[in-house]
């Protein structure tokens, strides 16, 4: 199998350049939702309301909701002790990590799940971002993956060590149910995922070539529950055309995920975990590859293993590493 990928990868070492030029890819926008504009005064957030999420003794407002340098931490049993960049980061340049990749490192849609992964290759991506070989794919301003780079900006290597050898050490638990279905609920975008329009009458529309992740309850979401259980919709078939492209099933688009991600995509001591994580998170790195956002030396490998994918190929590759769940 190895000697298989030796050679495709030789082939496509061979052509690349000029794919790249006959074949541009654009990083479709719909794999980035944006929240609508803000109001141009917005009200205060409120000090003094205690708010809840189900399964937690704790409380929050929503002014402490807002701090990101506090990460709110509903299940502090989740999880081993947070390091201080963890926990409050370091004001006024570096955001508590836990705000956005959650105190337990599950991460949510609009961000990585770091928990499990190797530290060193935490460590190598935060390099990536800070030396700007590896950035966003999105054809709009990305709030969330511009926080990311300017915050590995500022961050000392000390703290990305500490931060990569705690959420290294985390249990990753996969937080997303995959559903193949032609048409979806029609959405709306809430911290920077999709959900559900509330209006009963608002009805469906046509999935296509898409991939949707949903936040089941958008108040949870907003109030940062890192409990939150995501549905993701797919085109009909995606998960069988996932697993013949993760698995090698006579297709010659690319070599087998597996030949490097382990047989059930659960990663090695040196190469990340695919299974059990986002669709949306995996499909936008897929697209950072192709698109050649993501170019940093160490992902030279994957740049070449992504060359003849088009976006079906990507969408079905995300869904079936998202469907994985063994440990």
């Amino acid at each position: 199998m190895f000697r298989a990928l030796i050679i495709f990868l030789a082939c496509c070492a061979a052509c690349c350049a000029g794919a790249a030029q006959a074949d541009p890819f654009a990083a479709p926008s719909w794999l980035y939702p944006l929240l609508p504009p803000a109001p141009t005064n917005p009200p205060p957030y409120d000090q003094v309301k205690p708010l809840h999420v189900p399964q937690s003794r704790l409380a929050y407002t929503e002014a402490q909701l807002s701090d990101m340098f506090s990460a709110p931490d509903w299940f502090p049993k989740s999880h081993a002790p947070m390091p201080a960049v963890v926990a409050r980061g370091r004001a006024p340049d570096v955001y508590a990590c836990g705000f956005c990749h959650t105190p337990s490192g599950q991460g949510r849609p609009e961000n990585a799940s770091l928990a499990g992964l190797p530290a060193a290759y935490i460590i190598r991506q935060v390099a990536d971002m800070k030396s700007g070989a590896r950035r966003s794919a999105a054809p709009a301003s990305y709030l969330p993956s511009n926080r990311m780079i300017q915050e590995a900006q500022h961050t000392s290597d000390a703290e990305v060590a500490t931060a990569a050898a705690y959420f290294s050490q985390q249990h990753f638990s996969s937080h997303v149910h995959i559903i193949e279905q032609a048409r979806v609920p029609r959405s709306r975008v809430v911290g920077w995922v999709y959900a559900v329009v509330p209006a009963t009458s608002a009805g469906d529309e046509l999935l296509g070539q898409r991939l949707m992740e949903f936040t089941p309850d958008a108040g949870r979401h907003e109030q940062r529950d890192d409990n939150l259980i995501y549905t993701a919709y797919v085109p009909p078939g995606s998960l069988a055309r996932g697993r013949l492209l993760a698995r090698g099933g006579g297709t010659t688009v690319a070599p087998p995920c597996i030949t490097c991600h382990g047989d059930h995509l659960q990663g090695t001591a040196t190469i990340p975990r695919l299974a059990g994580r986002s669709p949306t998170y995996l499909l936008r790195q897929l697209v950072a590859f192709r698109s050649g956002a993501r170019a940093g030396p160490n992902g030279t490998l994957m740049r070449m293993v992504v060359a003849n994918l088009q976006i079906g190929d990507m969408i079905d590759a995300a869904a079936y590493a998202a469907s994985l769940e063994s440990q």
